[in-house]
């Protein structure tokens, strides 16, 4: 693969505005606009608070109120979403291209103009308090919220994206405008924008409606990077069906080479639908339906999850099968061969070409690697890196991630 398989410019506008734009053939026009700000950095008074933020910038600005901002958003007649993650909360729509205009000039009202009303600001918070208990609700997302408790002791990955039900409780107009006014500054944002236009055509309207953002005075905060508790532990909760096992385990300080063997270590072991642990969990031994390995790879993150549900009858036999798929690895027991690192370099170029297909994958995708300052053409670097990989890395990442897990089991109290 060549280093240029797309059209693309980047440019930093003179508050500090970073836009990357992306020239393809299509009729479909994707913006993103990434706050460089989540959950990592909040503190135990405001939990929550990005997210609550996220929600509000659908409520009302200083040229709408709330139902005509959702009307302008639904004329678009595409996609629009927004999401709070744990180090940046990201808006965007995905429309026909002659609706690239209006679309930006919607997202810089709600970016630039919120008004945060009072009477709005109760109404959300209810919502968001029924999401927070909707995700108690929902097995998986409460296990990975027990395991993250339990697996850090200081960082704020052990905290619900969500926040804290206590803490959205108390959160007020004042700590909500403060936390938008200190973090949603051009100089903490990057926008990219997928369309068949020329980029000067695109960079000319960003500028018209993004050039009079002022410029923000910005402190980083620090961020608390931590390596997994090595722990083990039961929660019971009443009337379920299905018990849960999780393990965790964080891997910071890894090279780019030792990432990507990883990578190659997770397909195999978790990720893919004919992974080892399928193959022993749910196709051997029938234990469970739903099971595999989750990897993010973000800064301050670094973590690698292995889930499963099972019986309540069946929790050691799972512990015991999950734990001897680890040894296999770790003693090279299972043959990570040519064949295996072949068939990455499939999965990696499949991953690519459908990134590359879907302007809204695309303009997302290259949103992350400009947030987390790296090139957007990190698959291209991965790509001739796999022809580096032998057997020898994947066995060395296995041993230096697969050490020391905390491990979380929910089941219910009557097993």
């Amino acid at each position: 693969m060549e280093n240029k398989i797309f059209d693309t410019e980047t440019k930093i506008l003179h508050n500090g505005l970073k836009v990357i734009t992306i020239k393809r053939n299509t009729q479909i026009t994707s913006i993103h606009i990434g706050i460089n700000v989540g959950s990592v950095i909040e503190k135990a008074r405001n939990r929550g608070v990005s997210h609550f933020i996220e929600h509000m910038l659908y409520k009302g600005t200083k040229n709408r109120n709330n139902e005509e901002l959702n009307d302008a958003l639904e004329k678009r007649g595409g996609e629009y979403n927004a999401y709070t993650d744990y180090t940046c909360t990201v808006y965007g729509i995905t429309a026909l291209s002659e609706e690239l205009e209006p679309s930006l000039e919607i997202l810089s009202d709600m970016i630039i103009n919120s008004t945060f009303p009072e009477e709005e600001i109760e109404k959300e918070r209810g919502v968001i308090l029924a999401e927070i208990r909707t995700s108690r609700d929902d097995i998986e997302d409460y296990s990975f919220n027990k395991i993250n408790e339990i697996a850090f002791n200081k960082s704020a990955l052990r905290y619900d994206i969500l926040g804290e039900e206590k803490t959205v409780k108390r959160l007020n107009r004042q700590q909500l405008v403060e936390f938008y006014n200190r973090y949603y500054v051009p100089n903490n944002c990057n926008i990219t924008i997928v369309s068949p236009y020329e980029h000067e055509e695109v960079l000319e309207l960003v500028n018209k409606y993004f050039s009079l953002w002022q410029y923000g005075k910005l402190e980083k905060e620090k961020i608390i990077t931590e390596d997994n508790i090595e722990i083990k532990k039961t929660t019971y909760k009443e009337n379920i069906e299905q018990s849960t096992i999780i393990y965790a385990f964080t891997f910071h300080g890894f090279s780019k080479l030792e990432e990507l063997a990883l990578k190659i270590l997770n397909h195999k072991f978790g990720e893919s639908a004919n992974s080892i642990l399928f193959r022993e969990l749910r196709e051997e031994k029938g234990l469970a339906y739903d099971v595999y390995s989750q990897l993010d790879m973000t800064s301050h993150v670094k973590t690698l999850y292995i889930y499963t549900a099972v019986g309540a009858d069946s929790i050691e036999e799972a512990l015991s099968t999950i734990d001897s798929c680890i040894a296999k690895i770790k003693n090279r027991e299972i043959d990570f061969n040519e064949e295996t690192v072949n068939l990455m370099k499939k999965v990696l170029k499949t991953a690519v070409a459908a990134t590359l297909e879907d302007s809204t994958d695309l303009g997302n995708y290259v949103l992350h690697q400009s947030l987390e300052e790296e090139s957007i053409y990190e698959f291209v670097e991965d790509m001739k890196n796999l022809e580096i990989i032998k057997m020898q890395h994947i066995y060395d990442v296995a041993n230096k991630v697969f050490s020391k897990p905390a491990i979380h089991i929910l089941t219910s109290r009557s097993s």
